[in-house]
């Protein structure tokens, strides 16, 4: 029996602007995708925590900033009613690391972004790993830690100085405890940290991060973790409608782009978008880090300016990203590397601040109401072949039970 995994994520940003410039791409890691089908035991015979991986599939965000979310228990029930074991959290909830215990949902959970300059400490470090992980762990699959969100392009560009200290000082209290070998961590950056994105191959760092953002990734390098990115072709096409195509933006049929350098072909603008991150960190060395997207979505519903933002277009957007997924695809300069992608979000939340659309990249209202069927309520293993059936048709409408 094929096991399907599925993530979510949250936070929208902005695209870069075209340039020249040729790449030679080093190391690109890739994978073979044998083991995508490896089935492992919780525990091994030398008492080392295993988790079961099967085919990984879409993640999704589990967003919190809301007055009228259902509980965590009934959060989980929906989980896994629609069989997804990947989430990722914006906090370390203790009731949500609680509940979703004993159960398949690997958990990535974050340090807030506030809490940077206190964890530069090693000792705090180890005190917030000992309050906030070691309690639930292995319990509870808790399998990467964010540290900070989007900080590289943070308003409070203070908090920049304090990334990488704070990122080693998680680290090493991991390492302390010995979770180090289970839990990864890393930051998830916003597309804005580019300076050019278009084409693909022109993918650049902004100057004023680049210091920093390589001694980010010499410890990913270091440690074998990802490198994980906020995507949102959504907002490209939002601020250049006439230049972007929108089949393009959704991931439908379209004829693409050729990157003049590369010469490769993008049939999609999050998969190219990946692939600038991946030129971007070759420029600085560091070409053999994975990539994977810790947040994308589709907002259905937006004020009068907010071009795009509709049931149609979020519903098209994510139903083609699923079936992407399930297909294990990789980007066109990783063909053999499945790209993970975390979905965002769940839930509409309602106290988000911003224009409308933020309110609204939920596949689910607060009441377990689908707000647009993408399919996820069909999602089923099938035994009869090595990858998931998925049927796009389902006339579910709300799957949390009061």
């Amino acid at each position: 029996m094929t096991i399907i995994e599925l993530t979510i994520s949250s936070s929208p940003h902005t695209t870069s602007t075209p340039s020249i410039a040729p790449i030679t791409i080093h190391g690109a890691a890739s994978n073979d995708g044998d083991d995508i089908y490896r089935v492992r035991s919780d525990l091994t015979e030398n008492g080392d925590y295993e988790f079961i991986h099967g085919v990984s599939s879409l993640g999704i965000n589990y967003g919190q900033v809301g007055d009228n979310l259902p509980p965590p228990d009934k959060v989980l029930d929906l989980m896994s009613s629609l069989k997804l074991t990947k989430a990722r959290i914006y906090d370390t909830n203790p009731q949500i690391l609680t509940t979703f215990a004993n159960s398949s949902i690997e958990l990535i959970v974050t340090v807030e972004n506030q809490m940077l300059p206190v964890v530069v400490d090693p000792q705090q470090a180890l005190q917030w790993v000992t309050t906030h992980i070691k309690p639930y762990f292995p319990a509870t699959k808790i399998t990467g830690i964010a540290v900070g969100n989007e900080i590289f392009t943070d308003d409070d560009t203070s908090l920049l100085g304090y990334l990488v200290p704070a990122i080693v000082s998680i680290h090493g209290a991991l390492a302390q405890l010995g979770l180090d070998k289970y839990i990864q961590v890393s930051t998830p950056s916003s597309l804005a940290v580019l300076e050019e994105s278009y084409p693909p191959s022109a993918g650049s760092f902004k100057g004023e991060v680049s210091s920093v953002m390589s001694q980010f990734l010499q410890f990913l390098s270091s440690t074998g973790s990802p490198f994980w990115i906020n995507a949102y072709p959504y907002f490209a096409y939002k601020d250049s409608p006439n230049k972007i195509s929108l089949d393009y933006a959704l991931c439908n049929r379209n004829p693409g782009m050729v990157d003049p350098y590369t010469r490769l072909h993008y049939d999609n603008m999050l998969y190219a978008q990946v692939d600038a991150v991946v030129c971007a960190m070759s420029r600085l060395g560091y070409g053999g880090i994975e990539v994977r997207v810790s947040e994308t979505g589709w907002p259905s519903k937006g004020d009068p300016n907010e071009v795009g933002a509709t049931v149609q277009n979020a519903a098209a957007y994510n139903r083609n990203l699923l079936r992407r997924q399930m297909s294990n695809e990789g980007t066109p300069l990783r063909p053999n590397m499945r790209l993970q992608v975390y979905l965002f979000a769940l839930f509409n939340e309602d106290l988000k601040p911003g224009p409308t659309s933020e309110r609204n990249y939920g596949l689910f209202q607060p009441d377990g109401t689908i707000a647009y069927n993408v399919g996820l309520s069909a999602l089923a293993t099938s035994s009869s072949t090595s990858s998931a059936s998925i049927s796009l048709t389902s006339s579910a409408t709300k799957v949390i039970k009061p």
